[in-house]
């Protein structure tokens, strides 16, 4: 496995090592022990979590307050989504820092997100399964959400905001001021 920092502390993109022949391909999708010595962090994942979307649907951005935080494992099983994580812890040296990257069926990659980043995704394929492990049970009570648009971040969705399929939960999400005080 290959780790890459990213402009995040303890945000990492994750590439694995592919052995391929005439049969097809395996790999490792995740290894406790690697992925502790790489990183010097220690998740201890407690839920798996999948969904399906089709493209043009964007999920997030979504967090879980206080200790119901979670760090998440992130992969795309089947086509391709760019995942995005955003640093909304105030006291961390890299707060309101984004990191955005591609992740495939294909490229096989993973992202890593630290507990107190917003995280969030939209669909590039025609479709795609999304997995994501957690190192803390989901609490409907510590939910917290920013605007996807918020003009703090400019990220560049690489949809056109027309073409994107958006919940309206999600469309009446606060401004990162607004959700998290700093």
């Amino acid at each position: 496995m290959k780790v890459q920092k990213t402009k995040i502390i303890d945000c990492y993109i994750l590439e694995p090592i592919i052995h391929e022949d005439k049969r097809g391909y395996f790999f490792e999708s995740y290894n406790q022990e690697k992925f502790e010595s790489l990183t010097g962090l220690k998740p201890y994942f407690v839920q798996d979590n999948e969904s399906l979307s089709s493209k043009g649907v964007l999920r997030g951005l979504h967090f879980q307050k206080e200790e119901h935080a979670q760090a998440k494992l992130i992969r795309v099983g089947d086509g391709e989504v760019l995942d995005v994580a955003v640093d909304i812890r105030p006291d961390s040296k890299t707060f309101g820092n984004v990191v955005s990257t591609i992740l495939s069926s294909n490229n096989k990659k993973q992202m890593f997100i630290p507990r107190g980043c917003a995280h969030g995704f939209v669909t590039l394929s025609n479709t795609a399964k999304f997995f994501y492990k957690c190192d803390n049970f989901y609490n409907a009570a510590s939910e917290g959400g920013i605007i996807y648009n918020d003009k703090t971040f400019n990220i560049d969705w690489m949809i056109p905001e027309e073409n994107l399929i958006i919940s309206e939960k999600d469309k009446s999400l606060p401004a990162l001021k607004e959700a998290v005080p700093h």
